[in-house]
């Protein structure tokens, strides 16, 4: 299981998510597929990391997207 962040390539946005499929999960956002990402898109990935156990995954997504875990990611991650 991945924890990625994207960035859009036209606009000052950044999306965290998870997924089992990295490179599919990206074409779904690219496509429009997503609902929360359409309209910011074309994406491209800046940060990704691999978790073998999916509940820590989720995990690490729920804590990028606190307050203390966009602090942690715009300082060490990006």
């Amino acid at each position: 299981f991945y924890v990625y962040i994207l960035e859009s390539l036209k606009f000052d946005e950044r999306y965290t998510g998870y997924t089992a499929n990295l490179s599919s999960r990206l074409k779904k956002h690219n496509k429009g597929d997503v609902s929360h990402t359409r309209k910011f898109k074309p994406w491209k990935i800046i940060f990704y990391a691999a978790f073998e156990a999916k509940e820590k995954a989720i995990a690490f997504e729920k804590y990028l997207k606190s307050h203390s875990g966009i602090a942690f990611r715009n300082k060490r991650l990006i």
